[in-house]
């Protein structure tokens, strides 16, 4: 008889959403060898939460997230809060004995995640961050490539994150732009996606030297928050913007490659262009998340006259993940990742295995995102380790 697993979720607006759609189809596409029930949604706001309880699929709601954590049906805790609760209720969840899935950055800052490390490894739980890139198609083949040695030895990673939606002067003043909330802007928020693939895909980050800005410095109060938009008060005060709209920095990594990062949502005409490009002595690799089904390589063994990059389509079934959709050729998008990261989060829990990205290397990228931020405070070169 197969196991059925209770998800309880934390959180019911844009991360939320997506979360619920891979949730939801989970079993529809992949053989998970157990039953997921969407038990349980959580969230403050009575009205909202059994609205959204209601349209994305859940049994039950609560306004509590301690009386979630404490139901007796409820076997994951997933967490799409902002990060200023990921910690209470991660550590929360892992006392009760749940398995927790919680989005990035895993915490609002480096004391916060080494907390929340100690929570899952006293107990126990199985524990995953929402780094869901790592599980495009495309991305797994280029970490093949690199572990095959297809690229030889590595010299550069280049990686951005460019979003263009904050631009107007009154854009409201979201929770995405208070420190206390999110922890940092486009770094936490886009940085910490472009560090988590350089760190997959190169390795260990060692140094960093960065700079970051906010260009609006005051923003009108918000009224009412609309998952990434929001509605200001009319006539709205203006209150101070304290996190970077835009960050960059370099950095070497510990294999001795060289990289440069840089996160914005000041790149008019970008709406969510991640791209990364790696150099090798064999070869190179590009992607872009605008075209995710698409990888390209140059392999530079070839005769001269045969090199250049070729364009990869990693839609058919011999790449990871891909099998359990479509036919060979049908593309698939954004919101699959999602899936695709419950579906290695539930068959660790289900077959008593390791999860990856864990909570360790989620504090990993946030003891990169706390080097940055130090880093651009002072001007100076930062070692990540010593931090």
């Amino acid at each position: 008889m197969k196991k059925t697993l209770n998800i309880g979720m934390v959180g019911y607006k844009f991360m939320g959403r997506a979360h619920s759609s891979g949730w939801s189809r989970l079993s529809v596409f992949f053989d998970t060898n157990c039953h997921i029930c969407m038990k349980a949604i959580c969230g403050r706001n009575t009205e909202w939460v059994r609205e959204s309880a209601y349209k994305l699929g859940w049994e039950s709601y609560e306004t509590n997230y301690e009386e979630l954590v404490k139901r007796d049906d409820i076997d994951i805790i997933d967490i799409t809060t902002p990060s200023n609760f990921h910690k209470d209720i991660a550590i929360e969840a892992a006392n009760a004995g749940k398995h927790i899935f919680c989005e990035k950055p895993l915490a609002l800052g480096l004391d916060d995640a080494r907390e929340m490390v100690t929570a899952v490894k006293k107990t126990g739980v199985k524990n995953q961050i929402g780094f869901n890139y790592r599980t495009i198609p495309a991305i797994r083949l280029a970490k093949k490539l690199i572990k095959d040695g297809r690229l030889g030895r590595i010299f550069h990673f280049r990686g951005s994150y460019l979003q263009d939606f904050i631009i107007d002067p009154d854009f409201p003043l979201i929770w995405r732009l208070d420190k206390n909330v999110a922890g940092s802007g486009a770094l936490g928020d886009l940085g910490a996606h472009v560090i988590d693939l350089a760190r997959y895909l190169v390795g260990e980050i060692d140094t960093v030297a960065a700079m970051s800005k906010t260009f609006i410095k005051e923003r009108p109060v918000v009224q009412k928050m609309q998952g990434l938009s929001a509605v200001a008060q009319e006539n709205a005060d203006r209150a101070k913007v304290t996190v970077d709209d835009a960050t960059m920095f370099m950095c070497e990594f510990d294999n001795g490659a060289l990289g440069i990062i840089e996160s914005t949502r000041f790149a008019q005409g970008h709406k969510n262009t991640l791209s990364i490009e790696i150099n090798g002595e064999k070869g190179s690799i590009r992607f872009s998340l605008e075209r995710l089904n698409e990888l390209e390589f140059l392999d530079a063994t070839l005769p001269v006259q045969l090199q250049g990059f070729s364009n990869i389509l990693a839609t058919n079934g011999e790449h990871e993940f891909i099998h359990a959709w479509w036919p060979d050729g049908h593309i698939i998008g954004w919101d699959h990742t999602f899936v695709h990261q419950f579906y290695e989060f539930t068959q660790a829990v289900i077959n008593d295995t390791t999860t990856s990205p864990d909570f360790y290397e989620g504090m990993k990228c946030s003891q990169v995102l706390y080097a940055v931020e130090k880093s651009a405070l002072e001007k100076s070169w930062v070692c990540v380790s010593s931090l």
